[in-house]
């Protein structure tokens, strides 16, 4: 590892430790507190719109292309909104030039599954509604939003409406059941995630239901009929296993789809803009976005 992402990691340590500590609440408060200084590019628009029928945002440069990319960010299912991802979004705009549609999902454990799954749906289905083609859209996420891209795809695929052109995950969490390898190979290393976290937050979001269920986890689902993937993963995070074993089931079902994995990076590393790594990974988004929209 260079001197400078252990530089990196001994600062994210010291400043996101404890993040999952106090009430839930308490933790909202803390992660938007620490978003506040960022700064987004000064060419990038936005309007808060409840039109989808779920507070959502979009995020927009004045010129942009006709694409789409309907966002759902992370947060462990329980934390995370349009305002702690919109200087992230914001440079997924610039980089793409296509517009997104971020959308405030509702969260647990006060709306635990299929809470955020439906709101998912209906934010894509009012994209059909009002004019937007399949080929306009990708649904984009990062961690846990990473593995609702994937369920909301599973969903539109069962009630037979159109699947949007692709998908792009950052750091996906497809296995709410913890089963891979990585969450204890890599727990000494990831500067952010533990088994033991990730535990409680699973019970916040699943409520009655069971991991296993494919709308939860994605891991275990028929993959079949799937558009274009791509899934980029730090090589250092606890949930790198999901990525793989993933990318290997989608690919033995016919899904194309494409895996890159960031040696000496950690959960989601695109968050901080300074990283060169994250710079090539949206380009490569960028790459990916332009070769699928119409």
């Amino acid at each position: 590892m260079s001197v400078f992402n252990k530089i990196v990691l001994f600062i994210l340590r010291s400043q996101l430790s404890g993040w999952h500590e106090g009430t839930i609440a308490e933790q909202r408060t803390r992660q938007e507190r620490s978003t506040r200084f960022l700064r987004s590019p000064k060419q990038v628009r936005f309007q808060k719109t409840s039109d989808p029928g779920v507070p959502s945002e979009w995020i927009e440069l004045s010129g942009s292309e006709p694409g789409i990319i309907l966002y759902l960010h992370g947060g462990a299912f329980a934390l995370g909104s349009v305002n702690s991802h919109r200087e992230f979004i914001s440079r997924v705009v610039k980089e793409t030039n296509c517009k997104a549609l971020a959308v405030n999902y509702r969260l647990a454990p006060e709306n635990p599954f299929p809470a955020a799954l439906d709101d998912a749906i209906k934010a894509y289905e009012w994209l059909l509604n009002n004019g937007y083609r399949p080929s306009q859209i990708c649904i984009a996420g990062d961690s846990a939003g990473g593995g609702l891209t994937i369920s909301t795809l599973l969903a539109l695929q069962e009630k037979g409406i159109p699947l949007p052109a692709g998908v792009f995950c950052f750091s996906p969490w497809f296995d709410l059941m913890l089963s891979g390898n990585s969450i204890i190979e890599n727990e000494k290393v990831d500067p952010i995630l533990s088994g033991e976290v990730l535990k409680k937050y699973t019970e916040y979001y699943i409520g009655d239901h069971q991991p296993t269920e494919h709308f939860i986890s994605p891991l275990f689902a028929d993959l079949n009929g799937l558009p274009p993937l791509l899934i980029h993963s730090g090589r250092d995070e606890i949930l790198l296993d999901d990525s793989v074993r993933f990318y290997e089931k989608a690919r033995n079902a016919g899904v194309d789809v494409s895996l890159t994995i960031w040696d000496d990076m950690f959960h989601v590393f695109q968050l901080f803009s300074f990283l060169p790594a994250t710079k090539e990974s949206l380009k490569q988004f960028s790459a990916f976005v332009s070769q699928l929209i119409s």
